[in-house]
């Protein structure tokens, strides 16, 4: 870099790079959101080039700062970054932008671009997720850092815009985040007044500084967003508040989007269309950028490069931990091991343990209570299980003996999310992706709703989250069709790579806990029930398979009827079965607590379990669709289901009426073999 020009200079040119990266990319993508890269390119350039604790070189390192792009939309910002500061993203992948299997894909997205922390795009979930991170970097330094050592020490910057704040999951996660105080958090408010629809001041009016200081924030105000200096003063005003523990921080950066562009800055015009021909061009002769496409001087580019910086931060850390290591050999351990994600060793063996436990225990109890247990167990087992539950701990039974409540002066496993189901669910995202802990979070079954693209980006993220579900079906009773869900257990078995259990006893129950902690490439959800369920004998076998997903749990020989159902239906299942046996027709019962592990077996054990030329019935408590792909080969076959919306009485007179009684569940099998 020329050293006779000015700090102020050499920011406007590093500014300027960023803006034409972005400009170009989109502009040979012919798809893509310039406006935003344009107008936070200064504040990038303050963050990056002056705070940002990070190692191009590894990506990976436990105690880097985390960045969030919660404007996702924006990702050639991004992009730039990552290419300009020396990750591996290369001149070759800018120009790829937006192009089948390019490594640089519209939004961000974990675990395909180096330096990508979390997949954004969803505005709100991104700020969401950076809450998980930074409440996990909280829990972690109070678990693991001593005195003289503090190993976990980082921040999680944000990059937000009016699109992240008027979604509602941005008030859940900010309301939380005060309250927990993680001042370790801190966010910059792409203030440009502009969304996709124009000039936001027809629709969105809030007092946004006004809005984050009742919750608890500290706030920034007034921030010239183009000017690198300002930034750089604000950011240094953020971190000394980091230091006092009074909350997080939210800079307000007053920007102008599509910053540099003569025809469209300010304007709609520019937030998600490229600019054109003529508009590049006369933007390179307003910014006086004499290069061509996809051209940065080198000396822009040395000057950006963090690689030298990253190694000595980085390593410098190293150093910490390896005095650490010597310190405290055993916590040093335990953190090396949760950070890279691993379970201990003894789990293994474990997991087959605990389930043959449960069926010793041969407990008639609510699926809901048999987690309860199966938590207990495995959060003795494992100290890095944390969670609960959106204000609804004392139903979905979350809490357990000694758990601890996480609160901003204390340490503890357990989270009262309170009434945030989205929020809960992309924090728990967040957690998971910060890595240290296995994340849990709780609602009713028919919330799910409110976190289902929460859920669905877990799944497409593919993080180990465990979702727990309770109140499974019309058996809730008497609150009636607005809290029975009928509808959401096969839409969410619809959700590529998430894995739906509904266990029919606390054995299942079990299994299905173990298989959602056990699990590295996606998420699990537990749909589990209100009213106790009969416990189902099994030998060691039938242990095993249940595992696979679904197995033979009763059989008979020479079967003239398959009978297939999951959760509180097993039992009915199972009734079925001995009345027709007393009328000489043999039953077998397919208990199937998880369709979408079942899915993935071999093709020879489905066929040894749902055997073609026989007659099969599906029993489920909830819509019947998803259960006829499993009726192709069976000569006669049926399903009992629920296809409309339930009614508010007693769960047994509402499972009389909709047909799920032995008695209903027998008439239909002895029709289908008659």
């Amino acid at each position: 870099m020329n050293t006779r020009l000015s700090t102020a200079a050499i920011d406007t040119l590093r500014a300027n790079a960023l803006r034409f990266l972005a400009i170009d990319a989109v502009e040979a993508a012919k798809s893509g959101h310039p406006g935003m890269p344009m107008g936070m390119a200064e504040i990038a350039v303050a963050l990056w080039t002056r705070h940002l604790k990070h190692d191009p070189a590894r990506p990976d390192w436990a105690d880097r700062d985390r960045f969030v792009l919660s404007n996702g939309h924006g990702s050639m910002l991004l992009y730039a970054l990552l290419h300009l500061s020396g990750y591996d993203v290369s001149l070759d992948d800018i120009k790829q932008f937006r192009q089948l299997d390019s490594r640089t894909a519209g939004h961000p997205e974990v675990g395909h671009t180096p330096g990508v922390e979390t997949t954004t795009g969803p505005l709100g979930q991104g700020i969401t997720n950076a809450v998980g991170m930074a409440m996990a970097e909280k829990l972690m330094a109070q678990e693991f850092n001593r005195p003289g050592h503090d190993i976990v020490n980082h921040h999680t910057w944000v990059f937000l815009g009016d699109g992240c704040l008027m979604e509602g999951i941005s008030h859940e996660a900010a309301s939380l985040a005060g309250v927990q105080r993680l001042s370790k958090l801190i966010c910059f408010w792409d203030d440009n007044r502009i969304s996709i629809d124009g000039d936001t001041a027809g629709w969105f009016g809030d007092d946004t500084p006004a809005r984050f200081r009742a919750y608890g924030w500290n706030v920034v105000e007034n921030v010239n967003g183009h000017d690198v200096e300002d930034v750089d003063r604000a950011i240094r005003e953020a971190l000394a508040n980091t230091e006092n523990d009074i909350g997080p921080t939210l800079i307000c950066c007053r920007t102008t989007i599509g910053k540099g562009s003569p025809a469209r800055a300010g304007t709609a015009g520019v937030h998600g269309a490229p600019l054109g021909a003529d508009e590049i061009a006369a933007t390179r002769a307003a910014l006086d950028w004499a290069h061509a496409p996809f051209d940065i001087p080198q000396e822009i580019r040395e000057s950006f490069d963090g690689r030298a910086k990253g190694e000595r931060d980085r390593t410098e850390w190293q150093a910490r931990m390896a005095a650490y290591r010597a310190a405290h050999p055993e916590l040093a351990a335990e953190f090396e091991r949760r950070m890279r994600g691993d379970l201990p060793s003894s789990w293994r063996a474990l997991a087959p343990a605990l389930v043959r436990r449960a069926d010793n225990e041969a407990a008639t109890i609510a699926t809901r209570k048999a987690s309860q247990v199966a938590i207990e167990r495995v959060a003795r087992a494992l100290p890095e299980l944390l969670g609960g539950s959106a204000d609804l701990t004392h139903s979905n039974l979350t809490d357990w003996p000694g758990c601890g409540a996480v609160r901003a002066d204390q340490f503890g496993r357990h989270i009262n999310w309170g009434v945030r189901e989205f929020g809960m669910s992309a924090a728990l995202n967040g957690i998971a992706l910060h890595g240290g802990y296995v994340p849990f979070g709780a609602t009713f079954l028919v919330f799910s709703d409110y976190a289902r693209n929460a859920i669905r980006m877990s799944a497409l993220m593919k993080q180990r989250v465990v979702f727990v579900m309770t109140h499974d079906s019309i058996g809730l009773g008497e609150d009636g069709p607005t809290h029975q869900p009928v509808e959401h257990v096969p839409s969410l078995r619809l959700i590529p790579g998430v894995d739906v259990w509904r266990p029919c006893d606390a054995v299942e129950t079990q299994a299905a806990w173990n298989a959602g902690i056990s699990r590295t490439d996606g998420p699990t959800l537990l749909a589990l029930s209100r009213q106790n369920l009969p416990h189902q004998s099994r030998d060691e076998a039938q242990l095993d398979d249940i595992a696979r997903g679904g197995y033979v749990l009763a059989d008979a020989d020479a079967p003239k009827l398959v009978i297939m159902a999951t959760g509180s239906e097993v039992a009915l299942a199972m009734a079925a079965r001995e009345a027709l046996a007393a009328e000489g027709i043999g039953v077998r019962v397919v208990s199937m607590p998880c369709t979408n592990v079942f899915d993935r077996q071999a093709d020879s054990y489905k066929r040894s379990v749902l055997p073609d030329g026989v007659a099969r019935l599906a029993v489920e408590a909830a819509h019947p669709d998803t259960w006829w792909k499993y009726m192709v080969g069976a000569p006669k076959a049926d399903v009992i289901g629920v296809d409309r919306f339930g009614e508010s009485a007693p769960a047994g007179a509402l499972m009389k009426r909709y047909g799920f009684t032995a008695e209903a569940v027998t008439d239909n099998a002895r029709a289908l073999v008659a």
